[in-house]
């Protein structure tokens, strides 16, 4: 039932740029941890990079569980599973890092998602990973749901705030600037474009 894939690419490709949400999953090294799982959308905010990098846009909100977990020990797992069509699952395996807004690679990797525009959410990182196991298996019994639109809320909240305020927000947040279980969060104030 399961598969074991050596690339990102084919049919493989098309089912995971098809899907309009995807779950990534990280936890600390600690053994009493917080694992974290998320769900991620918007249109237009994940990309393939190439056959083992996949990358997707952090947006603002009032954690920052999987950049904390990443900066300190790199290990996640994005899962995609069709609600419509046929079954399947696709886990991509790897090692991630948040690219902060002023690394020289921020504004090329950017550049690589030309179907959103990233300024109305807040963008505090691009998050690639590097996939390390790519598997798929059966999705026999994820239910089906229908995908009407992605939601227009994130972007009325965000879209009001500059590069202060919304570092204003993130240092009234708990767990932004450290995780849950004391790990290093975003870096605040968030750091300025490197253009």
């Amino acid at each position: 039932m399961g598969k074991t894939h050596a690339r990102i690419d084919g049919r493989l490709r098309e089912f995971i740029e098809a899907q309009p949400m995807f779950f990534t999953a990280t936890a600390p090294l600690a053994g009493d941890g917080t694992i974290n799982l998320s769900p991620k959308g918007l249109t237009g905010s994940f990309v393939v990079l190439d056959e083992l990098t996949v990358a997707y846009l952090d947006f603002a909100g009032s954690n920052a569980e999987t950049i904390a977990h990443l900066r300190e020990n790199g290990r996640i797992t994005l899962m995609w599973c069709a609600f419509q069509g046929p079954p399947n699952i696709v886990r991509v395996h790897g090692r991630g890092e948040p690219v902060f807004r002023d690394d020289p690679r921020f504004d090329a990797l950017l550049a690589r998602f030309p179907d959103i525009d990233p300024e109305p959410h807040g963008l505090r990182a691009i998050i690639v990973v590097g996939a390390e196991l790519i598997r798929d298996t059966c999705g026999y019994a994820v239910p089906f749901m229908a995908y009407e639109e992605d939601r227009d809320l994130h972007a009325k909240r965000f879209a009001r705030e500059d590069d202060a305020s919304l570092s204003a927000y993130f240092a009234k947040k708990e767990y932004i600037a450290t995780s849950m279980d004391g790990l290093p969060g975003l870096p605040l104030p968030l750091p300025p474009r490197s253009v």
